[in-house]
């Protein structure tokens, strides 16, 4: 059986890390308000009185340039229809255009966007004002689908009414390809990402290389070329748009070199953490819909030729997944959509801490699979966590002792997939433990927690992160809590259940024991080991 360090060490073409897909707020931070709309339009566009009439006007002067912008440049304009995939549209558009950039096809689209609301108030006899209120509204938005000469294909949408919301789709991927090509290393692609390459080590400098003053560069560079609501002189008072990350994709490939690799991949890993890791689903793609009179059988492997197998985890707002990139490679990905659930802020100012945090967490991910199948320890290595211990600056760390239920509790809540991914709080941990217990929440109390996590600090097996309340379960941690639960649940467990329903137990199974049970014993005699206590 190849397991999955081998797999990822001896069975891998190519490994890539990358940012793939990008989404982008564009948003005007003087327009965000009612008082800052009446200023804008009264103060800076010295209109009489701010009213809808005139963010309509200037909503109109934009339909108008882009359709006049449409015609002049012979671009497609296309009216998108409710349910319509748009992607699958403008491929059909982009297999057309030969340029190496422009815009390739313009979509159009009724959409709710946050914008305003006027209300009409009376003053005095004749006088009139309008009162502007934040609300969700149906507007008309435009989609400028590109070709980019270093980012290849993206979109840019647009809204037609104030404060013109914008949204920002890149590929980080397909930017590191167009960098390939002006390089001129070759390449073989797979989908959006890498099948093989040339220069693999140059291939993933260059993905190394991205970062937000590319991005800024690309939205600066055609905000200056498509039509746009504000004009120049209303970018040059300080009424232009701000980009902010509204979801983040980094993406670990790696491409195996054949498909059966990755097959064996999956079946590792479900096989060894249905018990231990629980993802929040593990998923299998047929490819098709199948009901119960669906002819062949779906019976015998965990994962055959044909299934797609997915893994996903969520934390917060964002998520993990894995899957088997067309049958070809492994994709670990991360998705932010929320860099607060991280603890920073939207502002495309966070995009590099938040590209090294996503990394790290397929990284985890990715030694949490490893390590599920090679963790481990020396005898001294399990008396150190089973014994009481003294640290070096003389704190005593008492024993987290195997066998023990709320310890055992502790390591099997561990070897979860969550706590190990970005690291977690007391308030995380402790529902965990008490579901694994399986007591009422004041049985297992967060003083009793607060104990344990002094315990698991003190033995070196969490790191607490400087100036937070979050623990982070270290490599010798990921290993002790792995080996303790595995020993737990699939040895002790499993023969506990045969010895005590001896009469029920296959004599296949019940022989099996009887050899472990002698090939312990001549371990233990061809290793002149005493016996416990002397």
């Amino acid at each position: 059986m190849t397991t999955i360090p081998e797999l990822l060490r001896d069975h891998v073409s190519l490994a890539v890390e990358c940012v793939d897909r990008v989404y982008l707020n564009g948003y005007v931070p003087t327009l965000q308000t009612s008082g800052a709309l009446v200023y804008f339009m009264e103060q800076h566009r010295g209109e009489l009185i701010a009213s809808p009439a005139v963010s309509g006007q200037i909503g109109r002067a934009f339909v108008t340039a882009v359709e006049s912008f449409a015609r002049e440049h012979a671009i497609p304009l296309v009216h998108f229809q409710k349910g319509q995939r748009k992607d699958d549209v403008v491929a059909r558009y982009r297999r057309k255009f030969q340029a190496p950039e422009g815009v390739v096809v313009i979509g159009v689209a009724q959409e709710q966007v946050s914008s305003f609301k006027a209300r009409k108030e009376t003053i005095g006899a004749k006088g009139v004002r309008f009162q502007f209120s934040r609300q969700s509204v149906f507007v008309k938005v435009y989609y400028f689908y590109l070709q980019d000469a270093d980012f290849g294909p993206a979109f840019i949408k647009i809204a037609t009414y104030m404060p013109y919301p914008v949204k920002v789709c890149l590929n980080g991927h397909e930017w590191a390809k167009q960098q390939l090509h002006q390089a001129g290393a070759a390449f073989e692609a797979l989908d959006n990402g890498f099948l093989s390459c040339t220069a693999p080590e140059h291939l993933q400098a260059i993905c190394q290389q991205l970062g937000p003053d590319q991005v800024q560069a690309f939205f600066e560079k055609w905000v200056a070329r498509l039509p746009w609501p504000l004009t120049v002189a209303d970018r040059k008072a300080g009424y232009h748009h701000r980009l902010s990350i509204w979801q983040m994709e980094v993406s670990q490939t790696h491409v195996f070199t054949r498909p059966v690799r990755g097959r064996e991949f999956f079946e590792q890993v479900i096989r060894e953490n249905l018990d231990l890791g629980r993802p929040d689903r593990v998923q299998l793609v047929f490819g098709r819909r199948v009901y119960r009179n669906t002819p062949s059988r779906f019976v015998t492997r965990v994962i055959q030729e044909g299934v797609q197998p997915n893994l996903h985890l969520t934390y917060k707002h964002s998520g993990v997944k894995q899957y088997f990139k067309l049958n070809r490679a492994l994709r670990t990905e991360t998705t932010v959509n929320n860099p607060q659930d991280f603890g920073v802020g939207k502002d495309l100012s966070n995009w590099t801490y938040l590209r090294q945090l996503a990394a790290a967490i397929n990284q985890r991910l990715l030694e949490t699979e490893r390590v599920s199948q090679d963790c481990l320890l020396s005898a001294e290595s399990f008396a150190r966590v089973s014994e009481p211990t003294t640290t070096d600056d003389g704190q005593r760390a008492p024993g987290l002792r195997f066998g023990q239920p709320r310890t055992m509790a502790l390591f099997a809540a561990l070897s979860r997939f969550a706590p190990a991914l970005n690291g977690f709080r007391h308030g995380e941990l402790r529902p965990i433990v008490q579901t694994i217990l399986n007591v009422a929440p004041e049985a297992y109390t967060a003083s009793q927690m607060s104990y344990d996590l002094r315990r698991l600090r003190l033995k070196g097996l969490v790191a607490r992160v400087t100036g937070t309340h979050t623990y982070c379960l270290t490599s010798y941690g990921r290993r002790v809590a792995y080996l303790m639960t595995k020993l737990q649940q699939r040895i002790f467990n499993l023969a506990g259940l045969a010895l005590t329903t001896a009469a029920d137990v296959p004599a296949t199974l019940a022989q099996a024991f009887r050899d472990i049970d002698t090939e312990l014993e001549h371990l233990v005699a061809n290793a002149h080991l005493a016996p416990a206590g002397i």
